[in-house]
């Protein structure tokens, strides 16, 4: 599976204006491969795809054992641009 989850944030809803929508991807997933999930799986031409890298945070908690440090998972996200005039409505489903 490429494509985990769309990002829904104020700032990537801003972005959806201008034709570009955001997903949590695979780690292993090319941009080919991204294009081509995000073509079949919502039916638009896509123009272009930019890939992102998050390492995890650190956290920490406070227990009975004491201080345990951690980190979150990593995530890839990908940002798709969507050819003039072409939408991704992620809220039909509901």
């Amino acid at each position: 599976m490429i494509l985990k989850k769309p990002i829904v944030t104020e700032k990537m809803t801003g972005m959806s204006e201008e034709g570009k929508y955001a997903f949590e991807v695979a780690k292993s997933a090319n941009k080919l491969q991204i294009k081509k999930a995000v073509e079949s799986m919502y039916g638009v031409t896509v123009d272009s795809v930019n890939t992102m890298n998050y390492y995890g945070k650190k956290s920490t908690r406070y227990t009975k054992a004491g201080l345990v440090t951690g980190r979150k998972s990593a995530v890839k996200k990908a940002i798709v641009k969507v050819a003039d005039g072409e939408i991704i409505d992620f809220y039909s489903n509901i």
